[in-house]
Formats: C-alpha cells, sequence, structure tokens
C-alpha cells in the first residue's frame, strides 16, 4: 500500500510522514510561543476586572466577580482623559517633526555626494550611543534656564533629538535601494528635487516611515523619565505619569493601577495593529531587495 501511495504523491511514504510530523510540531511550538507572548496582555485586562483580594489571592486565575466599574473609577481618579490628550499632543507632533525632518535629511544623504557627507552621516548615527538618561540633568538646566519646563516643548524638544538618528539611519538604508534612474527619468521631464522628494521618495519609502513611526510611537507614548523630571504641572501629565496616582509610598491600589494600565495600552495596540503590515515591510525590505 505505501508503494502505491508513493508512486501516486511522487514522493516516499515514509517522508510525507516525517514532514507532517514535523509541520504538527512547528505549529504546536508557535501555538505555545503565541500563548507566551500574549500571555502577559491578557493577564493585564483579566486582573484589571479584580478587587484587591482576588488580585492578591488568585492572581492567575479569572475573577469570580467582573469588576466592570474599575475601569470608570481609574479613568476619573487618573485624570484619563486628559493624560490622553497630553499624550497625543506630544506624541503626534512628536513623530511629525522626527518624519519630516528625518526624511529630508535622509534623503540629501542617500541621494547626493558631497565632501562631508561621511562626517554628517557618522555625527547622526553617533546620538544612537548617547544613554538617553544620562542626559537628563543637563537638559533639566538647559529648559530651565530658557523657560521650557512644563511645557510639551520640554517633551517634544528632547524626544526628536533622540529619535533622529534612529529615523535617519532607518529612512536613508531604505532610500539607497531605490534605483538612480528613477530620479534621472524625473529630473528628465523636470521633476524639481522638492517634487522628487514629495511625490516620489515619501510614497516610495512608506514601509520605512512607517517602521519609524511605530518605534517612535511606543518611546514617546510610554516615556516616565523626561516626563517625571520636565512636567509637575497636573495639567500637562501624559498618561505614564497618570498612572502613579494610584501609588503611594505604603500602599498601592492594584485594582485602578490594572484598570488604568488597561486603559493605557490600548492606543498602543491599536497603532501596532494599523501599521503592522507596513513594519514587517519595511523590516524586510533590504533582505528582499538586497
Amino acid at each position: 500500500m505505501e508503494q502505491v501511495v508513493s508512486m501516486q504523491t511522487g514522493f516516499p511514504a515514509g517522508g510525507k510522514k516525517r514532514r507532517g510530523w514535523a509541520r504538527g510540531v512547528i505549529n504546536v511550538c508557535l501555538t505555545l510561543y503565541a500563548l507566551v507572548t500574549l500571555y502577559p496582555l491578557i493577564w493585564l485586562f483579566m486582573s484589571a476586572l479584580k478587587s484587591n483580594e482576588e488580585f492578591h489571592s488568585r492572581p492567575f486565575l479569572l475573577p469570580t466577580v467582573w469588576k466592570w466599574d474599575n475601569i470608570v473609577r481609574a479613568w476619573k481618579v487618573s485624570g484619563m482623559g486628559l493624560s490622553l490628550w497630553n499624550s497625543t499632543v506630544v506624541t503626534v507632533a512628536s513623530l511629525v517633526l522626527t518624519l519630516v525632518i528625518g526624511a529630508l535629511a535622509a534623503f540629501v544623504l542617500s541621494r547626493f555626494e558631497f565632501k562631508w557627507k561621511p562626517f554628517f552621516m557618522g555625527l547622526f548615527l553617533l546620538g544612537m550611543l548617547i544613554p538617553i538618561h544620562s542626559t537628563l540633568v543637563p537638559l533639566f538646566i538647559i529648559m530651565k534656564k530658557i523657560g521650557l519646563l512644563n511645557s510639551y516643548g520640554a517633551l517634544i524638544l528632547p524626544y526628536v533629538a533622540f529619535e533622529l538618528p534612529l529615523a535617519i539611519f532607518v529612512i536613508a538604508a531604505y532610500l539607497i535601494t531605490i534605483p538612480k534612474e528613477i530620479e534621472e527619468a524625473a529630473l528628465i521631464d523636470g521633476t524639481g528635487y522638492w517634487g522628487i522628494f514629495f511625490k516620489m521618495m515619501l510614497p516610495l519609502s512608506l514601509p520605512a516611515l512607517s517602521t519609524v513611526a511605530i518605534l517612535g510611537f511606543l518611546r514617546f507614548w510610554n516615556d516616565f523619565a523626561f516626563a517625571l523630571v520636565f512636567i509637575s504641572k497636573p495639567a500637562l501629565k501624559t498618561v505614564p505619569l497618570s498612572l502613579s496616582a494610584f501609588a503611594t509610598g505604603y500602599m498601592t491600589d492594584y485594582e485602578l493601577t490594572m484598570a488604568a494600565l488597561a486603559i493605557a495600552v490600548l492606543p498602543t495596540i491599536i497603532v501596532f495593529l494599523l501599521f503592522q503590515e507596513q513594519i514587517m515591510k519595511g523590516m524586510t525590505a533590504g533582505a528582499v531587495k538586497g
């Protein structure tokens, strides 16, 4: 019988069985990996609907009573509405500046030849080696002297400065893979460099821009250190700062903390789901074209 099957399929019957087993083992491993990866998120949402007693006594089990009012109370106590607005303003402004300045710098460094090009490229990339937290004290002194403390600018300017090296590196690496002939044809047709940049390079580099955008969004949205040092006005607190409202030096209200965390991670999940396809394209583009 195995010989008949082998003749019909063109493959040895034993080899087909081994491939089936191997595929099954791989699927099981991938399923386990997905569960391990997603479980912290599931645990967070599950804990957000528990009481403090259940959080301690049944930390890994489903709640016996689903406390949906935790979400409402966490929203009111932490002032989550205002915090979400502040985080959105800071994150969107930082992302727009990072993408515009990063794309312009990457366009010049990747498509033009000039004498100091290696120096400027190295200067920008040097910024990736600077530990961000080591700059908190000097930045605080500078912000205080120029009067930028307790303003959106106190967060936007450092965010853009520290994200630009990565943005330039990623976008320039992608723009280099675009053939020069496209640019030369556009110049012959009368398109200027600004037209080439806005009409050709930006649309073509959308995967790289999306990758930079999602990485920047995660950093800006979740930043705590800069917001803690540069912002002290309650009206300007961002989401990470508002989460600290549930913890004092003596105790932590875990049911409200978990509920507030569940609210805070939702925008991150939504943004990732919207841009996941572009992110994968940006990460694999170099490998495919190389």
